[in-house]
């Protein structure tokens, strides 16, 4: 299989568009990979390119209750139980395969929901009142 990495930055460029578009967040280097905050301080996606040599270019990010084992279950080609925090309900996402990245946005904001206090997931989602 040939493996598709980011080289050119595009993938990455595009998920820092999605991600620092939501109320108070921003981006820093997190255990050597492009990880993104709330308010400094609770990570909601992280960027991975062939981490530990696994050869998925992708994202590992939070996700609402049940969704990770639907997902994987429902499309593995494109969604995974990312290590360290899979146990967690934490989705990965493959970003080396036909990306939606309506989709993607739409992840990353439900990702944002789960971790945002409610007042900054209220702005993204106004019509939850359950953080997502």
């Amino acid at each position: 299989m040939e493996w598709t990495f980011d080289t050119d930055h595009r993938a990455l460029a595009r998920l820092r568009e999605i991600c620092l578009a939501l109320p108070e967040t921003s981006e820093r280097l997190s255990h050597g990979s492009p990880t993104f905050f709330i308010r400094e301080k609770k990570t909601f996606v992280m960027y991975l390119d062939d981490h530990h040599g696994d050869g998925i270019l992708g994202i590992w990010c939070a996700a609402p209750d049940g969704v990770q084992a639907t997902l994987v279950e429902a499309e593995p080609e494109r969604f995974f139980r990312p290590p360290y925090v899979g146990h967690r309900g934490w989705l990965g996402v493959r970003l080396d395969r036909d990306v939606d990245w309506d989709e993607v946005a739409g992840i990353v904001a439900d990702a944002y929901c789960c971790v945002a206090p409610k007042a900054l997931a209220r702005q993204v989602r106004p019509d939850r009142t359950d953080g997502v």
